[in-house]
């Protein structure tokens, strides 16, 4: 039902947008949509996705540049080479490694139902998929390159510049038919067919008894941050964790200038959570259990820290069987089809 909304809504966007001359894509007939499958209970794409909806040759384009380290300045850095897909696409380094060995400023993120996302980075500092390809191309400590040189790059690959045409109709390789190839094949990457989609949908399977207690306890204590079926509600939030030395970093603060916002970060979707160890902005905690202790135990106070710690004493108090089993709980939320496709 909800692919076949989608389709209609796709539909009459088509139509809008072939009466503007400001439409950035053509899209061959030859080149079919991808129809996603979308759960009933997940939320509504967001808006700059009906602009870009993945397409055959699309997804196929931007899933062949994910992993293509040319667009590093020394050819040794892809997306896959962070976004590892068997992490589901993070890695399992504290920040992330770039050309040369460089140390980035924060941990790699997941990136899996970013269709459904209206903030991209920990500071929240894109707010369409297609805006951030670039980051990690331009940055010192990431890819250290530039569009064009990548351009230049992929012109020289009979392969590549086929595969544009295919995508978008004819063979000119541009800025921004790569990052919408990029964020096409990004878009396809839904994870909901963990033991915890199972269970919701009545697929026959059942919580453990710590499972359940877990979740009892995760809908009490953890569902204001972690709500929705995305298991974030997006919002940016400072919740005391230790704070990175480093004098680049502020959080959200970096972005709007505003020191109410100062350290605080988009609050993290718990889908797959089992795989992307370490946690936290610049990977504080090695283990789920680190950041259940630290909570337990009393995080940094801050004028502008989240009403949920500051009302409570700076603190959420678990028990020690409460961990095991919001643990337990968390472990359902591990998808592995999606990170062996």
């Amino acid at each position: 039902m909800k692919a076949f909304k989608f389709l209609i809504g796709y539909i009459g966007f088509l139509l809008l947008v072939s009466c503007s001359t400001d439409n950035p894509v053509t899209i061959p007939f030859e080149n079919p949509e991808v129809i996603l499958s979308i759960p009933e209970n997940f939320p509504e794409v967001n808006n700059a996705f009906y602009a870009n909806a993945p397409t055959q040759y699309g997804v196929s384009l931007g899933k062949k540049l994910f992993f293509d380290k040319r667009f590093s300045t020394d050819n040794t850095i892809s997306c896959a080479s962070c976004h590892i897909p068997s992490n589901a696409f993070a890695d399992n380094k504290p920040k992330a490694i770039g050309v040369e060995g460089r140390i980035g400023l924060r941990n790699v993120p997941p990136i899996q139902n970013l269709a459904f996302m209206h903030f991209y980075n920990w500071d929240g500092s894109k707010l369409e998929l297609e805006n951030q390809p670039l980051v990690p191309i331009i940055t010192h400590e990431e890819m250290d390159s530039s569009i064009l040189e990548v351009m230049g790059k992929l012109k020289e690959d009979s392969e590549i510049v086929e595969m544009f045409s295919k995508a978008f109709g004819d063979d000119e390789i541009t800025p921004y038919r790569i990052y919408a190839s990029l964020a096409q094949y990004e878009y396809t990457l839904i994870s909901s067919n963990s033991v915890y989609d199972q269970v919701i949908r009545n697929d026959g399977v059942s919580f453990t008894e710590s499972e359940a207690q877990g979740y009892e306890t995760f809908q009490q204590k953890c569902a204001s941050c972690h709500s929705t079926e995305l298991f974030t509600d997006q919002s940016f939030r400072n919740i005391g964790f230790p704070i990175n030395t480093d004098s680049n970093e502020a959080g959200r603060a970096r972005v709007t200038g505003n020191m109410e916002d100062y350290m605080s970060f988009r609050v993290p979707s718990l889908r797959n959570v089992e795989f992307t160890a370490p946690y936290g902005s610049f990977g504080q905690f090695a283990t789920l259990k680190d950041v259940l202790d630290y909570f337990d135990e009393g995080v940094l106070f801050s004028e502008n820290l989240d009403d949920t710690f500051k009302s409570n004493g700076n603190r959420i108090a678990l028990s020690d069987a409460e961990k095991e089993n919001l643990i337990a709980f968390m472990k359902t939320l591990s998808d592995s089809k999606f990170v062996q496709d």
